[in-house]
């Protein structure tokens, strides 16, 4: 039987509604049976079947903060969209709390088209995906597998498998990981024998004077009224934290040359992390594939202000290759 789940009749986002679509909660489930929340947006004068698109993320943010203003911004522009929280986070069922997977969290996406695939208003041949910091190696992964998913958009791309393994910049040695999983695994004995699971803490606060300038970034995000929010992962606890464990031995990308279906990649110029779509970009084979860099952006730049956010192109290249 699916999970029951309890959702909030209020509006809690993190962004004003929009009086040009149509807003409301909804379930679906993926192959492992776990029942995911989700806000499904669709415009408000429509005819006929459109095309949809799923979307996720940030890596530890809920479906009110960054991608249910992605979600919203694109069914203005008239396309059917389903913002989602992943499993064992936000409204999302699962136990423990707070975990991420590699594998999982690959499917929730898969399962997010599944659902949209069925609704008496949506094209199934028209369905697109686009992930947001971690959730854009999710959405790689996923268009890699699922060819269903016939144009993918990802933003601010963060590499879950790559950072967990390497460290930032790729600083960690041999030795350093080694340690690492000595570290994370000795935790998996504690967790254990306390029956209880370790949050890794979220996102630092306060802040110090010389901490690096990404860190403040998600700081003005994720613990201020900017993009607080009660169920986030990075407003609050952090993740789980042996969620490392899977990511740092299962590389995301690895099949992501296979995608022969269009993708665009969206990352700012000042991003720390601009290296991961860089890099990631590298590996995409055919002429359907473009990397767009937006001038002065930063990471958290593309999580929320609109005025940066290349929302036209976003439209113009789902409009192109999902009708």
């Amino acid at each position: 039987m699916p999970e029951k789940l309890t959702l909030t009749t209020e509006w809690d986002k993190v962004f004003a509604p929009s009086d040009q679509v149509h807003h409301e909660k909804v379930t679906f489930h993926n192959r492992y049976g776990l029942t995911l929340a989700a806000d499904l947006y669709t415009p408000l004068i429509m005819s006929g079947r459109l095309a949809a698109i799923a979307i996720c993320g940030p890596f530890g943010a809920v479906k009110e903060q960054a991608s249910g203003l992605y979600a919203q911004t694109l069914a203005e522009k008239g396309f059917i969209t389903l913002a989602f929280d992943p499993s064992f986070t936000g409204e999302s069922g699962g136990s423990p709390r707070d975990v991420a997977s590699p594998d999982i969290n690959t499917e929730d996406f898969q399962a997010a088209v599944d659902f949209l695939s069925v609704q008496n208003n949506v094209d199934p041949q028209k369905v697109g995906i686009l992930g947001i910091c971690g959730w854009g190696g999710m959405a790689l992964n996923a268009a890699a597998i699922d060819t269903r998913i016939k144009a993918t958009v990802t933003s601010t791309m963060y590499d879950m498998s790559r950072v967990n393994a390497k460290g930032y910049f790729d600083a960690l040695s041999v030795e350093d990981r080694y340690a690492l999983k000595e570290e994370l695994n000795q935790q998996r004995t504690i967790d254990y024998q306390n029956n209880t699971y370790q949050h890794a803490g979220g996102v630092i606060d306060p802040v110090p004077n010389d901490a690096p300038q990404y860190v403040k970034d998600y700081h003005a995000y994720y613990k201020t009224p900017r993009g607080y929010h009660p169920r986030s992962v990075n407003s609050n606890a952090g993740w789980n934290t042996t969620s490392a464990l899977s990511f740092i031995n299962m590389p995301l990308l690895q099949y992501s040359q296979e995608i022969k279906n269009p993708v665009l990649m969206i990352h700012g110029e000042k991003a720390h992390s601009l290296y991961f779509s860089q890099d990631a970009f590298k590996r995409l084979k055919g002429d359907n594939k473009e990397l767009m860099i937006i001038p002065g952006a930063n990471h958290t730049d593309l999580y929320d202000q609109v005025d940066i956010i290349p929302f036209a192109k976003i439209t113009d290249f789902f409009r192109t290759n999902l009708d």
